[in-house]
């Protein structure tokens, strides 16, 4: 390898997304004119370049390399209009000069390497030395900051710990980047870089010269293989371009700073491009992107941090005093539309402190260090509240670039914003929220999309909240606001009137509908090969109708098929109960609300059959899942109040063999006490025992024969059902008061943790007609409204002036309430 003819070429050094390295690489390509542009980036997007450029593709955009072995990979090549990369490729096609990419390809990049990815960050760069593993996607080339797959870290990005420091590589010990700040006087290394490199006017040669020799220095500080290894295919790709037919004086190459170093000391040893790994089988594309991606504070450490802010710079000629006034101007705007007082003149004086502020710390410009500290000094008078709510938006921006018409989109990105468009759904890198009306066939046709989404795994729309039919609030169990669909019960997602939606596109978004189109051409089919996979893992009848239920709100009727069937498989020779019920639920669900899906095919009567034989299935395993201790029987106890639910409102299903099932579980001693008292006051609720029978059965369970421990544990889940409805029938209350007052004191430090719990859920009202009760039946006559009147003030004074039985009683209560 010819070393010193690749020294020879015309290197500039860059850093990625940065206005003044892509501003002073115009200027030095209209200086050395060269016939050739070698580009750092991946060599098989090169036919993408042309596109990229296209008048109509609008920056951000990027370049999505993905996986196309069935494997959810990708790796991001972001670009915005003050790329110097982008730049160079400009200014290539605008002078008819031919230009290309020369880095390792994407099947390489997304390759593993010694146990990890390849990826493409730089040594040179401080964001560039970390990776992330995204839990839904799988392992990605470069940094997934912010849910985002495999945005590539190969531009300095801060990196920094949330104060702006970039962070050492060796726990504690300073990192080169952190030195070069500290030594120059500055608070972060993004200050160090403004205040060095970006607001500085400089001309082509000493930016050039001054990058490289920063770059030599920092270079070996965090050098691994790989960036070495890059350094050697990068180099022979240049060489092998060039051919014997360009002078170095004729070619330019465009590279991150550290590697433009290295072939700069001739430092590249080719023996190292051995050690890459194969490429696997990848495709590129060109995807929209967004200035939010870009900016570190949402989490792309390879990003800057303000790429609006550096937009302004970059359109102004790299004058960074009128963007920072252009920022405060839109600041000032932000403040008076929200009714802060904010005049010109606050804004002038803030522009004045800024450019002091920079004056005073030695810099060319204001930065935007000097922005936020101006900003809060003048216009929010020391008050930082309002600037993280203000500014930040001012500065980050939330342009999404736009792609030209010369790069198709798939069939599922194309269905995809064919239903944004025609559904009138968010388009933007900024989260939106709506509501569907479940009543409507068009909303209910938008959720269907949702939902599908949702399966895909597809990040767009996250869910919020619903309002159950027969509800008036905010949902049923399991339904808060903000609330991820996944973790909210299917059938609880089926029988809503209303659904509320968090929705906002980013490059995720393309970048997933790109990665899924190995597993169909439209959403409906993605989503059914995904719930197809699911039902595939499954081994309960409960988890086969979690997807039957996911299968009905996406409209997927093969997998719904599939999934009744499974359910009916299972079913015969599940002896869970937990699965039983669950599945009782999911059945109930379809039974009643199924309809609104659009799902009439699966059939009522194929529902209902199911719902009848699983129920009855469930109700013969009740005794044995309620055998065990207080933690095992935990699930079982669900299943038991589910059964209870479904026996009440679906008149298909064996009523009486359930109020049969339960009644045993209540005269069982071989069953968990806390799962016979659940029944007892489930059964008591449902009037199927009336207040003489509940009292026979408390006062046996809680008599003088049982056992202190097992009668409160049965006592626990006795009023674990409706404690209000229980503690205001007098039979209960005095066969409680009589159990309490029955414990030998050598026991009942035993039992009192058990009681504490089980009186724990006892509130306000239940106490006060618990008091009355207790009061009433130990005929304690006036002074149980005087107890009243006692509780009602608080003053605990008073039950001194009341009779000994009275105080007693109220001691009594204390211990446990």
């Amino acid at each position: 390898m010819d070393l010193d003819r690749l020294a020879a070429v015309h290197l500039f050094p860059v850093r990625h997304h940065s206005p003044r390295s892509s501003a002073t690489l115009r200027a030095y390509l209209d200086e050395v004119r060269p016939k050739a542009i070698f580009v750092e980036g991946p060599s098989d997007a090169t036919p993408l370049l042309e596109a990229l450029v296209d008048p109509k593709t609008v920056p951000p955009v990027a370049i999505l390399g993905y996986r196309t072995d069935g494997e959810p990979a990708s790796s991001l090549w972001p670009f915005a209009a003050y790329s110097p990369e982008y730049v160079a490729v400009k200014w290539a096609f605008e002078h008819g000069v031919r230009v290309e990419l020369i880095d390792i390809p994407v099947g390489t990049t997304l390759a593993p390497f010694d146990g990890a990815l390849v990826g493409h960050d730089d040594a040179d760069d401080p964001g560039g030395h970390e990776r992330e593993i995204d839990e839904d996607r799988g392992e990605h080339g470069e940094h997934g900051g912010h849910g985002e797959p495999g945005e590539h870290a190969d531009d300095g990005g801060a990196g920094d710990g949330g104060d702006g420091e970039p962070a050492s590589a060796e726990g504690d010990q300073e990192s080169i980047y952190a030195a070069c700040a500290r030594a120059r006087g500055f608070r972060s290394f993004e200050e160090f870089w403004e205040a060095s490199f970006e607001a500085p006017r400089y001309d082509p040669g000493p930016f050039r010269e001054a990058l490289l020799a920063y770059a030599d220095l920092v270079r070996s500080d965090g050098d691994r293989l790989i960036h070495r290894a890059r350094d050697a295919y990068m180099a022979r790709s240049i060489l092998e371009r060039m051919g014997p037919d360009l002078a170095p004086s004729e070619v330019a190459a465009v590279l991150g700073a550290a590697h433009a170093a290295a072939f700069a000391a001739r430092d590249v040893d080719p023996a190292l491009e051995a050690r890459l790994p194969a490429p696997i089988p990848c495709a590129v594309t060109l995807i929209p992107f967004s200035f939010p991606r870009l900016s570190e504070q949402l989490g792309y450490g390879a990003g800057n941090r303000a790429p609006q802010y550096y937009q302004r710079a970059h359109d102004a000629g790299g004058d960074f005093r009128r963007a920072t006034l252009e920022v405060l101007i839109d600041f000032t705007e932000h403040l008076r539309l929200r009714g802060f007082m904010a005049s010109l003149a606050d804004t002038i004086e803030a522009f004045r402190l800024a450019v002091s502020l920079a004056e005073l710390r030695g810099k060319a410009e204001p930065g935007l260090d000097e922005v936020r500290e101006a900003t809060i000094a003048t216009m929010c008078r020391g008050d930082a509240t309002h600037v993280d709510g203000f500014l930040w938006p001012a500065v980050i921006g939330r342009n999404v670039g736009r792609v030209g018409g010369g790069i198709g989109k798939n069939s599922l990105q194309e269905e995809f914003w064919r239903e944004v468009r025609e559904r009138r759904l968010p388009a933007t890198d900024a989260p939106e929220s709506f509501r569907l009306s479940l009543t409507n066939e068009v909303e209910v046709g938008t959720s269907v999309l949702l939902h599908r989404l949702r399966i895909a795994k597809i990040p767009y729309a996250a869910y919020a909240g619903t309002r159950a039919a027969g509800q008036g609030g905010a949902g049923a169990r399991g339904q808060r606001r903000g609330q991820a669909a996944s973790e909210v019960p299917p059938d609880e997602l089926l029988r809503q009137l209303s659904e509320t939606w968090e929705a906002q596109w980013t490059p995720a978004t393309d970048v997933a509908l790109v990665e899924k189109i190995v597993l169909g051409d439209t959403l409906e089919q993605v989503a059914t090969r995904l719930l197809e996979e699911d039902l595939a893992a499954c081994h309960t009848t409960g988890e086969a109708a979690d997807v039957l239920l996911n299968a009905v709100l996406a409209s997927s009727a093969r997998a719904a098929a599939s999934a009744l069937d499974a359910c009916d498989r299972f079913a015969a020779g599940d002896s869970d109960l937990p699965s039983l019920a669950r599945a009782c639920r999911a059945f109930a669900g379809l039974a009643s609300f199924g309809s609104s899906r659009s799902l009439s095919s699966l059939g009522d009567g194929v529902i209902a059959t199911m719902l009848e034989k699983t129920f009855a299935r469930a109700v013969l395993r009740v005794h044995g899942g309620c055998t065990g201790s207080d933690e095992a029987v935990a699930p079982a106890k669900e299943a038991l109040r589910t059964l209870h639910d479904v026996a009440l409102s679906q008149p298909i299903v064996d009523r009486a063999a359930w109020f049969e099932a339960a009644r045993a579980l209540v005269d069982s001693d071989a069953v968990n006490p806390t799962a016979s008292g659940l029944a007892c006051g489930l059964l008591y609720l449902a009037q199927v025992i009336d207040d003489a029978d509940v009292a026979r059965i408390v006062g046996l369970r809680l008599g003088s024969a049982a056992l202190p421990e097992a009668a409160a544990s049965f006592l626990a889940g006795f009023l674990e059902v409706n404690a209000l409805v229980l503690v205001k029938s007098r039979p209960v209350v005095e066969a409680l008061d009589a159990f309490l007052g029955g414990i030998l004191p050598e026991r009942f430090k035993d039992t009192l943790p058990v009681l504490r719990r089980a009186f724990a859920a006892l509130g306000a009202t239940e106490r006060r007609y618990l008091l009355e009760n207790v009061l009433a039946s130990r005929k304690l006559g006036d002074k149980a409204s005087a107890a009243q009147a006692v509780l009602l003030e608080k003053d605990r004074e008073k039950l001194k002036e009341m009779s000994e039985d009275l105080s007693q009683a109220m001691d009594d209560l204390d211990d446990l309430l």
